[in-house]
């Protein structure tokens, strides 16, 4: 709960520090004096949005400190998320500095920190509801989170939203799949074209010059033979070299038989002549062998013009054919694999589409089921706060499926016997709209671990029998939580734990806004001047501490 609140150099607030009871807290005061004020400095620490505007005139910056005791787990929870340290004893301390420039300065138990995670830790801290609030509060888009609060639904609709998230995804997929199908038939037969066409060629890395190489001989073939016959005839002739070095072997062994310095040359000529002999046998078989074919040749051109008209379209060397041919197959297995996606995802689709049909209906019967119990609970809270013939109604429609289900929930009233209940906003007074909103918070205040609520104002247009009734009911929620409550009703006031009268004052042309904790003579005062709306008279004044000392004994 809000145990105290300091606030500096906002609006009329020079400085001022509030503390707060459990029970319920009531702020008096008369118009203009600053109340509204002491709420938006509470807003702007639970780090809602706020403006320069609110700094006190002459003032460079403005600040609010507020501090908590008593937190829930869940926001220890969040602290921990938020890498925070945690004060012992489960309190907690949120500021905010807003300057002139805009800029704003926010901590959370003196750790830097933003506006949204003031905001994120705020709004489980504190519930603030107003005059002008009932109008959020009620309308039809928030309906359905209320009926889900008590239906206590979270895990089905946790569920239902991982669900509905797949099935949106899996939709938007397919939609792209189905939206490039027809691109990729035309581009899927391209390639099925490439990759026939390169693989019917059946390029080999380094053909080309392979090929040259050979064109090259075959036009050259008669000066080839013409050459190695030349060659045979000068090693193999008559008086040629193979028989000039033959005989200068013989020679040289003859003499080495009686000079043995010559038996080495005798050997070395003898060991050319058998190399002479080798070459000249194998120069006869390449002479003989070389086979000279023109339709080789024309093959051979052929072939080289079509691996040229071959490169002009897939790349110049072979290696880039063949890498053109390996990146075509591997786009086409894709396509082809996106097809398998289609269907894939079409039985995924089909089988997401029956899950979340049965989610939905889950949800809607979970829904109705709190519906009526919620129908019954709030009637009998209106009917308390002076609406005994109120007619209140849950209403539900079908809708497309969505990300909350496939309910439009709305609420209903009818203030009046005869009346068709219809939306609330359209029908109830400023009066009735405030006790419709106490009455809601009320059913639902067991729900949620918010320890503190806050009105505002909620009493504008009520006053007798109602006013009464709201004070009863004010102080029943403040049994089991901290309610603070700005008011304008004495019967309201005359129920408070704790009171604080705002009051506003002019000195040197400035306006000062202070703020005092009453004890029971102060607080007679106050409701007797709240009463009488002008002098007091003592009778006013007694009747005021009766009201203290009757509200007492409640």
């Amino acid at each position: 709960m809000l145990i105290d609140l300091k606030i500096e150099n906002i609006a009329v607030i020079e400085s001022a520090e509030i503390e707060f009871d459990s029970g319920l807290n009531v702020m008096t005061g008369e118009t203009g004096a600053g109340k509204s004020i002491v709420i938006d400095a509470i807003n702007a620490v639970l780090g809602e949005r706020t403006s320069r505007e609110l700094i006190r005139s002459g003032a460079e910056s403005a600040r609010v400190y507020a501090s908590f005791a008593d937190i829930s787990d869940e926001t220890e929870r969040v602290l921990d998320e938020m890498g925070i340290e945690k004060m012992p004893d489960k309190t907690l301390v949120l500021s905010r500095s807003i300057n002139s420039a805009g800029k704003n300065a926010c901590r959370i138990n003196g750790c830097p920190a933003t506006v949204s995670a003031l905001k994120e830790i705020g709004s489980g801290l504190i519930n603030i509801h107003g005059q002008h609030d009932s109008q959020a509060l009620l309308s039809p888009d928030k309906h359905c989170g209320f009926i889900d609060l008590l239906a206590e639904n979270f895990d089905l609709r946790s569920k239902y939203k991982q669900v509905f998230s797949n099935l949106v995804a899996v939709k938007k997929e397919l939609e792209s799949l189905y939206d490039s199908r027809d691109e990729k038939a035309a581009r899927l037969d391209y390639l099925n074209f490439q990759i026939n066409e390169i693989e019917q060629a059946n390029v080999r890395e380094g053909e080309r010059e392979e090929l040259s190489k050979e064109k090259e001989l075959l036009q050259h073939s008669g000066k080839v033979i013409k050459s190695l016959e030349k060659a045979y005839s000068a090693l193999k002739a008559e008086n040629g070299i193979l028989s000039g070095i033959e005989d200068c072997a013989h020679e040289l062994e003859t003499a080495s038989k009686y000079f043995q310095n010559a038996e080495g040359c005798a050997k070395g000529v003898r060991g050319i002549a058998y190399e002479l002999a080798d070459f000249t046998a194998e120069i006869r078989s390449l002479t003989e062998g070389f086979d000279y074919s023109p339709e080789r040749l024309s093959q051979i051109n052929e072939r080289l013009d079509f691996l040229y008209r071959l490169s002009m379209k897939y790349g110049a060397t072979e290696t880039e054919i063949l890498a053109t041919l390996e990146k075509a197959v591997a786009e086409r297995n894709e396509i082809e694999i996106s097809d398998e996606r289609i269907s894939e995802l079409e039985e995924k689709l089909y089988a997401l589409s029956d899950e979340i049909k049965v989610l939905s209906a889950k949800l809607t019967d979970s829904r109705m089921k709190a519906a009526r119990d919620f129908e019954k609970s709030v009637k009998a809270e209106l009917e308390f706060l002076d609406m005994p013939k109120v007619t209140f109604v849950v209403d539900r429609k079908q809708t497309a499926l969505t990300s909350r289900g496939a309910d439009a929930i709305e609420f209903l009233i009818s203030a009046n016997p005869g009346q068709e209940p219809r939306p609330i906003a359209k029908i109830a007074s400023g009066g009735e709209l405030s006790r419709i909103m106490l009455a809601i918070k009320n059913v639902l205040s067991d729900k949620d671990e918010i320890a503190t609520l806050i009105f505002d104002e909620i009493d504008t247009g009520v006053s007798g029998s109602a006013a009464e009734k709201i004070a009863l009911k004010l102080h029943q929620v403040s049994k089991g939580r901290q309610v603070i409550c700005v008011t304008h009703l004495a019967r309201i006031a005359a129920q408070a734990d704790r009171h604080m009268k705002i009051e506003k004052s002019v000195d040197k042309n400035k306006t000062y806004t202070k703020i005092d904790t009453l004890d029971f003579d102060g607080r007679a005062a106050e409701i007797a001047r709240i009463t009488a709306g002008g002098s007091v008279t003592a009778l006013q004044l007694e009747t005021a501490k009766e009201m203290l000392t009757n509200a007492r004994r409640m």
